[in-house]
């Protein structure tokens, strides 16, 4: 990974562009952590940004041991929230809390595209995440990734 980084005294700090983070598509859409403990030595959480074509979802799931916030930047998604839709548009958020079952889907007819954040990390990155449906690609989930 091609990362710019710049030390002062005390600290690191590492800037990390889109393109250089690996899209991770196992659970639909094109999810990318850009921000995390792996790549830029976060504790307490971790940030990322997904893609969604029309038609395109990401899988139900819930995070045991994090809130995640999600923030849309562009399109509109339905968001099943433990059974319940949601509709979020261009610019709008929501927090997910700890524990909700969620899933996005992008029903329109143009990309959506969105920024998350999770914290606080779970004690391991296996306890962080579970699925609760089939993954729709689970043979393209990353090295070491629970499938």
């Amino acid at each position: 990974m091609n990362q710019e980084t710049v030390s002062s005294t005390r600290r690191t700090f590492r800037k990390v562009a889109v393109g250089e983070v690996p899209v991770n598509k196992h659970r639909g859409g094109e999810i990318r952590t850009l921000l995390s403990p792996a790549n830029v030595g976060a504790t307490s959480g971790f940030m990322g940004l997904a893609k969604l074509e029309p038609g395109e979802f990401i899988s139900e799931h819930y995070h045991p041991y994090s809130e995640e916030f999600v923030f849309l930047l562009s399109g509109s998604i339905t968001l099943r929230l433990d059974g319940e839709e949601l509709e979020l548009g261009p610019r709008e958020g929501i927090l997910i809390p700890i524990n909700v079952r969620h899933r996005l889907d992008n029903n329109g007819d143009e990309p959506a595209e969105l920024l998350f954040q999770l914290g606080p990390l779970a004690p391991r990155p296996d306890l962080g995440h579970v699925d609760t449906e089939d993954l729709p690609f689970p043979e393209l989930a990353p090295a070491g990734e629970p499938r």
